[in-house]
């Protein structure tokens, strides 16, 4: 199966690790070099993560480097992933082409075509792939990177689909790349530390995508799993309040620094 216009391919993963294909694996040779030089990494809890079929991979978002140490913890543990990311990205030469030959979707976020990121998402899973979201839809704009509110597409994902979903927290990226900056931080080497969490049951939530509240709940539910792992690479307490991006004047999307200048 594929979409005709954004020529997007559903078929089933294959390769090693699965979901693997030709240029993902000319992106990993050159990409996880260059993330070896500048970090050493920690990773735990991989035996979480189901070696094949449907899976939903969540975590949180503290820079723009933090990506590529997602992908690289996944893509060692035996998954290829799919991601949905911002549709600029994807405008950016050569990256875009390597991104979309990679088997990843541009999304506009904050429009009305939005929604179509749910419908890419299901044929993914649909296909047996595993997917990879960040649920705040953004950098966090806490000031101390904890998780903020999130949106409540992974819950309405995780209703809708059924299928497994796995917390995961990382640490250390917004180290090498601060957020929003263009200034990478090369030696010494950076600790990455990723940790994927137990399942996450769903089940209470099943058939009510449509109901805001439950999905409210269903979100909170998710990102309290996030934030509980990170407390433990952190080795602190997150904040009582969590920050609420729909609370605050600062823009829902985007460079909120560079605005605010």
């Amino acid at each position: 199966m594929e979409s005709a216009q954004l020529n997007i391919s559903y078929a089933p993963p294959k390769g090693k690790p699965l979901g693997n294909n030709a240029a993902f694996a000319i992106a990993s040779r050159l990409v996880i070099p260059l993330i070896n030089l500048v970090s050493k990494h920690n990773w735990q809890g991989a035996h979480n993560i189901p070696k094949s079929g449907p899976v939903i991979v969540c975590c949180n978002h503290i820079s723009y480097f933090d990506p590529l140490v997602f992908a690289h913890f996944l893509y060692k543990n035996g998954r290829a992933p799919r991601f949905l990311g911002k549709a600029s990205v994807f405008r950016v030469p050569i990256v875009g082409f390597v991104l979309r030959k990679a088997g990843q979707v541009p999304v506009e976020r904050e429009t009305k075509d939005a929604g179509a990121a749910l419908v890419h998402a299901q044929a993914f899973l649909k296909a047996g792939h595993m997917l990879g979201v960040y649920p705040e839809g953004t950098l966090t704009r806490d000031a101390n990177s904890w998780p903020m509110v999130a949106k409540t597409g992974l819950a309405r994902l995780a209703v809708m689909s059924k299928a497994p979903v796995i917390p995961v927290a990382q640490w250390g990226a917004q180290a090498v790349l601060p957020a929003y900056s263009k200034k990478f931080k090369l030696f010494p080497r950076t600790k990455l530390q990723v940790k994927a969490g137990a399942p996450l049951d769903f089940s209470k939530w099943y058939g009510k995508e449509g109901d805001p509240v439950a999905m409210a709940e269903a979100t909170a539910y998710a990102m309290a799993a996030i934030t509980s792992i990170l407390e433990e690479l952190r080795g602190e307490k997150r904040p009582t309040e969590i920050f609420d991006p729909h609370n605050s004047a600062l823009p829902r999307t985007g460079n909120f620094k560079k605005k605010s200048k």
